[in-house]
């Protein structure tokens, strides 16, 4: 019989901190070359996309995919934009293991992620962080990055003033987070920046972003869609989640690359690879270092894994036939 996790069960059998370090070590064992998984498949839906991604590691060895569809008309019909379902299997027989609600393993495991990048490409002095952006991957950054480095202030600053100021108010009493008029007052001066929005087109500017600075590139997952200025990401040292999914499917790299600033050498290591040898995080403290995300099967995997060896061991989930 096959464990069903729920995201109440899933929520309570990965916390944030266990989670990013399992984080570290999937990415570790990526850029290794000890995972065996294809750049996501992503088909267009009217309205959304809908993507696979499968994944087997080697250690811990596990093998699932999750199938995961983006709809941003979703809130409309009081469901969230990002829905996913993960399946995991025994690596031994291909046997169904347990099926989990993916929602929250992708909201959490992408903000993991940054955490991972800021804990090696963000100066140790970082002590403010811009968020642009107001949805779901804000609050899980925010809770995220602050286990990572301690910001004595952090802004935040999304399009649309009331879901900025309501994320500030629901925040504020936890964390030294303030709303910022505009995204240029978000960013000017910020030690770390987390750019989590949805949108096509870029939100921040080149000029706003001062020398040491580290930047967390979290939306623009389509090659049509960029979020950085290309001014930025010619200018600074670029570190991404994987070399063959951000060739493929990121904005910020694909056109740049097109336009001629610079070419794939540009990309200066996957986190993978800076997480296992830190001296490839950065040449000098004034360098700007930015992180591309795109989000990997793997990553997946393995929070999945890691939730249903807790389940099995504290008896959660529901057992399904």
């Amino acid at each position: 019989m096959a464990l069903w996790l729920s995201e109440a069960d899933v929520r309570s059998l990965l916390p944030m901190n266990d989670l990013i370090d399992a984080m570290q070590r999937a990415l570790i064992a990526y850029s290794a070359g000890k995972v065996n998984q294809p750049v996501r498949t992503v088909i267009q839906a009217p309205g959304g996309i809908f993507a696979s991604m499968p994944a087997y590691l080697d250690e811990p060895r596990s093998m699932g995919a999750k199938l995961v569809t983006v709809f941003h008309a979703n809130e409309s019909k009081g469901l969230t934009s990002h829905l996913a379902t993960i399946l995991l299997l025994d690596p031994s027989t291909g046997a169904m293991l347990a099926i989990l609600d993916g929602r929250y393993i992708t909201e959490a495991r992408t903000a993991a992620v940054s955490a991972v990048a800021a804990r090696f490409l963000a100066l140790p002095t970082a002590r403010t962080l811009a968020i642009i952006g107001s949805g779901v991957q804000a609050g899980s950054h925010l809770q995220a990055l602050t286990l990572v480095r301690n910001f004595e202030e952090i802004r935040c600053w999304s399009p649309t003033a009331s879901k900025r100021d309501g994320f500030v108010s629901s925040q504020s009493s936890a964390f030294p987070i303030h709303a910022a008029a505009t995204a240029e007052q978000a960013v000017r001066g910020a030690d770390v920046i987390a750019l989590v929005t949805s949108s096509s087109t870029p939100v921040i500017d080149d000029a706003w972003i001062k020398p040491g600075a580290c930047v967390l590139s979290v939306g623009a997952c389509l090659p049509t869609w960029r979020e950085m200025d290309p001014a930025l990401v010619a200018r600074a040292r670029l570190i991404v989640d994987s070399r063959a999914s951000a060739l493929q499917e990121s904005g910020d790299v694909v056109q740049g690359i097109r336009e001629g600033r610079f070419t794939e050498h540009h990309i200066a290591a996957e986190l993978g690879e800076v997480a296992a040898h830190p001296e490839l995080a950065r040449t000098t403290d004034d360098e700007v270092t930015i992180f591309k995300s795109l989000g990997l099967a793997v990553e997946d995997v393995v929070a999945a894994d890691l939730a249903f060896r807790r389940a099995c061991q504290f008896g959660k989930g529901l057992k399904i036939d």
